[in-house]
C-alpha cells in the first residue's frame, strides 16, 4: 500500500471506530439489540466510505468538527445494508468478514431490527451536527436519504434481485450498481464537499469521480468473487454465480471486466485532474479500490 495512504488510513480509522462506538452508546437500547449492533459494526471492514468523507476535506484543505459524525452516519447505513443483504430473504449468506452473519448469531428477527436501528441512528447522528450550518445539515440529510433509499441503494437492491437468473445487458447492469453500490459512495464524496464548502466546479467533478469509483468498486467485487478464495474474501466465493446474478465477468468475461475496471479508474482520475486533485488522497483511494484483494 502507498505510504501516504497508509498513514492517512492509520491516522483516521481509529477515530472513525471511536465515533461509531459513541453512536452505539445510547441509553435504553435493549442489551441483545446493542450486542447485535456492536457485533456487526465491530466486525471490521475497510471503512472506505467514511474515509472518502475525510479524504475530500483533506484534499480541499478544509476542516470540520462534524466530519467524523457524518462519516460514521454513512458507515452505519452501509453496515445496516450488509445485515439485511445477508438475510435469507435476500442473498442468504452465512458468513460476512470471516464471521457468522448477524442473523446466524442473533436470529432473523434481531438482525432485521438491528438494521432498522442502524438506519435510525445514522439519521440521528446527522441531527446532532455542531458546527455545520442548518442549511448544509439539511442538505446532508436529504443527500443521505436519497442515496440510501428508494432512489438509491434500495432501488439498486430491488433491481439486483429482479435481475437474478438472467443475463442483464451492460447498461442495465450498470444501472443496478450505480444505485446499489455507487449511491452511498457518491454520498460520501458529496458529503465531504458540503462540509468543505466546495465550489460548484469542484462538486461537479467530484461527483464524476465518485460515480466512476462506485462502478469500479463493484467491478472489482465481481472480479474477486470469481478469482479470490472464501478465506481471502471472508465470505463465500462464487456467491454471485450460485445466486445466478449478472456480473461483469459473466457478461464481459474476466478480460472484459478488467478493461471496464481500468476505464472507470481512468475516468475517475481524469475528473480529479480537472480540479487539480490528481495528486491527492482521493486518487490513492481510487487506486486502492481497484487493487484490493477482498
Amino acid at each position: 500500500m502507498n505510504e501516504t495512504l497508509q498513514a492517512f488510513m492509520e491516522g483516521n480509522i481509529p477515530e472513525i471506530e471511536r465515533e461509531l462506538t459513541n453512536q452505539l452508546a445510547k441509553s435504553d437500547i435493549p442489551a441483545i439489540l446493542h450486542e447485535s449492533l456492536t457485533y456487526s459494526v465491530e466486525a471490521g471492514g475497510k471503512r472506505i466510505r467514511p474515509l472518502l468523507v475525510l479524504a475530500v476535506l483533506q484534499d480541499l484543505q478544509a476542516d470540520s468538527a462534524d466530519a467524523l459524525r457524518v462519516a460514521a452516519s454513512v458507515e452505519l447505513i452501509h453496515t445496516y445494508s450488509l445485515i439485511h443483504d445477508d438475510l435469507p430473504c435476500m442473498d442468504d449468506d452465512d458468513f460476512r468478514r470471516g464471521k457468522p452473519t448477524n442473523h446466524k448469531k442473533f436470529g432473523e428477527d434481531i438482525a432485521t431490527l438491528a438494521g432498522d436501528a442502524m438506519q435510525a441512528l445514522a439519521f440521528g447522528a446527522l441531527s446532532e451536527l455542531k458546527e455545520t450550518s442548518a442549511e448544509a445539515a439539511i442538505e446532508l440529510v436529504g443527500l443521505l436519504a436519497k442515496a440510501s433509499g428508494a432512489q438509491g441503494m434500495v432501488k439498486g437492491q430491488v433491481l439486483d434481485m429482479k435481475g437474478e437468473q438472467q443475463l442483464l445487458p451492460l447498461k442495465e447492469l450498470e444501472e443496478v450498481h450505480i444505485h446499489k453500490t455507487g449511491a452511498l459512495l457518491s454520498f460520501c464524496v458529496d458529503a465531504g464537499a458540503v462540509l468543505a464548502q466546495a465550489t460548484d466546479e469542484q462538486r461537479k467533478y467530484l461527483s464524476e469521480y465518485s460515480r466512476n469509483i462506485g462502478l469500479a468498486f463493484q467491478i472489482q467485487d465481481d472480479i474477486l468473487d470469481v478469482t479470490a478464495t472464501t478465506e481471502e474474501l471472508g465470505k463465500p466465493a462464487n456467491s454471485d454465480t450460485s445466486s445466478e446474478k449478472s456480473t461483469y465477468p459473466s457478461l464481459l468475461g474476466l478480460d472484459g471486466a478488467r478493461k471496464q475496471l481500468k476505464d472507470r479508474h481512468e475516468q475517475a482520475i481524469d475528473a480529479l485532474r480537472k480540479i487539480n486533485l490528481e495528486q491527492s488522497i482521493l486518487h490513492l483511494l481510487a487506486d486502492f479500490i481497484i487493487e484490493r484483494k477482498k
